[in-house]
């Protein structure tokens, strides 16, 4: 079970640390990414991180801007947002799977979302 936290109404330019803390025994067997869909919007990726946080991946759109670390000992995720502008407004899921990276399908488990508005 994953169970995101952190989402708010922030203004543009404002930051924001979303979390992502895992139920499992096995958390440091999972890569982790950060993914998220505007209104009317497909599901689109944001972050990706590999299983000893050794590993990032970023959407160009928040490249320089996020940061996603994770916390093996306390089976969490996090992502850090700087930043943020009105664009960044979505759902935020985080997603847990093996070998998985950019895309949506290669991760197994989600949470329920979390939401991030940044009103412009």
């Amino acid at each position: 079970q994953l169970v995101e936290s952190g989402g708010a109404l922030v203004q543009a330019g404002d930051s924001l640390r979303l979390s992502c803390t895992a139920s499992t025994q096995t958390f440091m067997s999972f890569d982790f990414g950060w993914f998220r869909q505007a209104p009317g919007a497909d599901l689109e990726f944001v972050a990706a991180i590999n299983w000893s946080g050794g590993s990032t991946v970023y959407a160009y759109s928040v490249k320089d801007r996020f940061t996603i670390s994770r916390d093996n000992r306390k089976d969490t995720v996090h992502l850090q947002m700087n930043s943020l502008k009105p664009e960044d407004t979505a759902v935020y899921y985080c997603a847990a799977g093996v070998g998985a990276t950019t895309t949506s399908r290669d991760y197994e488990y989600w949470g329920q979302g979390t939401q991030v508005t940044v009103p412009s």
